[in-house]
């Protein structure tokens, strides 16, 4: 048991290491090639900070633990919704931009509902892997062309996503490269760490693989977001917080499960299609109802929030 603590660890550790490495570097190398801070934002962001999720459930897949391939991804979705932003909500209300929420709430919940069809397919393969990645594909697109002809305080907030990852500018592209590779590897080391410790420490608490999935690999890897959150409501910037959770939720539904499926096919595991994925579907209906009334999210409703995951996990310990 303490050797599979000690694996879940140093793997998570890797992992948010990784990520780290990765974007600072391809952020670096898109400044010298002259791609927007806007594009840069919206793309190498948004994929590099979902590198934990999306090494680790690539592994999973590959190493034949598909509820720690899924659960990963649907267990970080409901932490995302309810516990990060719970918690920055109870910290200090959040205001939503209805311009800019309008798209992203559209494309959150399309997200989700895709998801769900794949998951009730049973099997999650390279078909429906495809239509996820397209699907992510075309809200890149329609984001970037409405921010950029807007100028919206969206596109601010996406140039500041890549603006918070300086390095500096005399920093060459050799470096940078090295940078990105070194990421690469932690995240890819680091997934496997994490994979092999949360099988054992599966077999050892007597659980099923779904729920270590769900819980343990999903909130280890959701703690980038949580950290990124807490920060961003403490400096007063609620926009941030709520952009980076929605952002992260439609890039772990289409691009981290499509990526995994195309990458190998992912059995779904009986659990999570007759709970959990019904679980996302109506957490992420609640999150848009709420975020819709009065276009904030108060502390009350974070309470509610948080609530919610506390039943949750406490329903997942006694499965």
């Amino acid at each position: 048991m303490n050797d599979a603590i000690l694996l879940v660890a140093g793997g998570l550790v890797l992992l948010a290491l990784g990520g780290e490495l990765l974007v600072r570097g391809a952020v670096g190398l898109a400044a010298r090639l002259g791609i927007s801070p806007l594009l840069a934002g919206l793309t190498i962001v948004g994929f590099g900070t979902s590198m934990p999720e999306l090494a680790t459930s690539v592994q999973a897949a590959v190493a034949g633990s598909p509820g720690i391939a899924l659960g990963n991804v649907v267990g970080s979705n409901i932490a995302n919704s309810l516990l990060i932003l719970g918690v920055a909500g109870l910290i200090a209300p959040i205001a939503v931009n209805p311009a800019s929420f309008a798209r992203d709430s559209l494309a959150m919940g399309g997200a989700a509902l895709l998801a769900t069809g794949a998951v009730l397919l049973g099997v999650i393969g390279l078909l429906p892997g495809l239509v996820l990645l397209a699907a992510l594909g075309g809200y890149v697109w329609w984001a970037y062309k409405s921010e950029s002809a807007a100028h919206d305080p969206e596109c601010a907030r996406r140039e500041a996503e890549a603006a918070d990852r300086p390095v500096p500018p005399d920093t060459g592209p050799v470096v940078l490269g090295a940078l990105v590779i070194a990421g690469l590897a932690a995240a890819i080391f680091g997934a496997r760490l994490l994979v092999d410790g949360a099988s054992v420490l599966a077999a050892a608490a007597g659980v099923s693989e779904s729920v270590i999935g769900l819980t343990v690999v999903a909130i280890g890897t959701s703690l980038p977001e949580l950290i990124a959150c807490v920060i961003a409501v403490i400096r007063k910037h609620g926009d941030v917080a709520l952009g980076n959770v929605v952002g992260s939720n439609i890039y772990n539904l289409c691009g981290i499960l499509g990526a995994t499926a195309v990458i190998h096919p992912i059995a779904v595991p009986a659990e999570i299609a007759g709970i959990d994925i019904w679980v996302l579907l109506g957490v992420t209906a609640l999150l848009l109802l709420q975020l819709r009334s009065g276009w904030r999210l108060s502390r009350i409703e974070a309470a509610l929030l948080l609530t919610l995951y506390a039943a949750y996990s406490a329903f997942l310990a006694l499965r």
